[in-house]
């Protein structure tokens, strides 16, 4: 399904279709604040194998991260944040960011790297903020796979690329090319592993 959410004013009627979707353990291609990414619900055990699937690799190996709501979301999945660190993510999200946090016992095994870490994002965008409100679940963040990034950003390429593939394709306007910036926060002090588009200064 091929699905037209608006950017600034998501419809609850085409927002409450992708979560009944989610619940079912559906697959769908939603937007960020970056680019364009895959996701179910985390809790799906069978859409995260199939999401892997998709991107062509085994899912102990695949780093993958999910979205959620807000700060006091993102707290049930990881250990207890000291006060500086709340400082930081505070400043930074919502926003371009995926912060390598220590996994809590909330997050699903098949997410967890063999360093018990786990990748966690609270976007700056209303259509995602508001799937994720609705399900009441975080949603998996996936890069949709292969290197075409441009093919990315046009909702409807990446529906004649994926429709055969996943449940719903979200259009929710042109998207980005530039992913997040990812940041180790399970030292004392933060590390940048990726430079994306969230701006960060050492």
């Amino acid at each position: 399904m091929f699905l037209h959410v608006h950017p600034d004013d998501p419809q609850p009627r085409n927002i409450k279709t992708i979560v009944e979707c989610l619940h079912d353990g559906g697959v769908i291609i939603y937007p960020t604040d970056t680019i364009y990414g895959l996701g179910c619900d985390i809790f799906k055990h069978k859409a995260i194998e199939r999401i892997c699937r998709i991107k062509n690799v085994e899912p102990e190996k695949a780093q993958l991260s999910f979205v959620c709501y807000d700060l006091s979301d993102l707290s049930h999945y990881t250990k207890s944040i000291s006060t500086p660190l709340y400082r930081l993510l505070k400043s930074h999200l919502p926003g371009a960011y995926t912060f390598i946090l220590p996994a809590s016992k909330q997050v699903p095994k098949i997410l967890k790297s063999k360093k018990n870490t786990i990748g966690l994002r609270v976007p700056d965008n209303k259509i995602c903020n508001e799937i994720v409100r609705e399900s009441g679940n975080p949603i998996l963040s996936a890069s949709l796979p292969g290197e075409m990034v441009e093919e990315y950003t046009d909702p409807q390429l990446i529906n004649e690329n994926f429709k055969n593939l996943v449940d719903i394709i979200i259009d929710g306007g042109i998207g980005g090319m530039i992913p997040s910036t990812v940041v180790d926060c399970t030292s004392e002090e933060p590390t940048v592993l990726r430079r994306g588009l969230g701006e960060w200064e050492e």
